[in-house]
């Protein structure tokens, strides 16, 4: 039994930190009172605690306490006893780096399968995939592995971005980047634009939101997925 919620952003424009998901995160936390934060990302290169300060302050409205897992000695044993586990966006390299070096991804993956809340934004979203392959972050440490949680069968990119037909910009688009990501990979992906997210129950996983995600699968023409889509069967 799953009970996820994978979001592309932590804040979108005109909004505070989880502001436009906070009904969700009520309803996802409703039975916790302390959640374990995972600040590994580190987005800009912050500090774990000025991280932890501002999930801190977001989670304040909820009434739920917020703990650093760098503040325990032991990171295996932290997430082990967690009650929920929420880890934020910034870099996913750094973040699954320090992931492993913690020798936590299997206690991790565990408490999931088991039903613990988890709250993942950005690259805290790209690590419950298969792998962390289709991250847009650059690779400013190099992993012990770039295989990931694999709480869902499929990958994320988040803050997705669909091409501007008009524009004149001739750089890379995300399309480009997954379809050579597709060259020699199976995987299949979902684009997740910023303000759409994942909700995960059991064995269902239904995109929320408002907008559109775009899902490719390999040799397969892009599918626009509307709001709803079930994506359990998703391989």
């Amino acid at each position: 039994m799953k009970n996820m919620i994978i979001a592309s952003s932590s804040t979108i424009h005109g909004s505070g930190y989880l502001d436009y998901i906070k009904p969700e995160l009520s309803e996802l936390f409703s039975d916790v009172n302390e959640i374990l934060f995972i600040p590994y990302a580190r987005p800009s290169g912050i500090s774990y605690d000025a991280y932890t300060d501002i999930a801190r302050e977001g989670f304040k409205s909820l009434n739920i306490r917020i703990v650093g897992v760098h503040t325990f000695s032991n990171a295996v044993e932290a997430v082990s006893k967690a009650q929920a586990v929420f880890v934020g966006g910034g870099n996913t390299f750094v973040l699954v780096d320090e992931l492993y070096k913690n020798d936590i991804i299997d206690v991790l993956r565990n408490k999931i399968d088991l039903g613990m809340p988890y709250l993942g934004t950005s690259a805290g979203s790209n690590i419950c995939g298969v792998s962390m392959r289709t991250t847009n972050d650059m690779p400013v440490v190099q992993p012990k592995s770039y295989n990931t949680l694999g709480a869902i069968p499929f990958n994320i990119n988040a803050h997705f971005i669909e091409a501007d037909p008009k524009s004149t910009h001739k750089g890379e688009t995300r399309e480009t980047r997954i379809k050579e990501f597709h060259a020699y990979n199976n995987t299949s992906v979902l684009g997740l634009k910023e303000g759409s997210w994942l909700r995960v129950l059991d064995s269902r996983i239904v995109l929320k939101g408002k907008l559109t995600a775009s899902l490719f699968v390999k040799e397969v023409e892009v599918q626009i997925c509307r709001p709803e889509t079930d994506f359990s069967l998703l391989k």
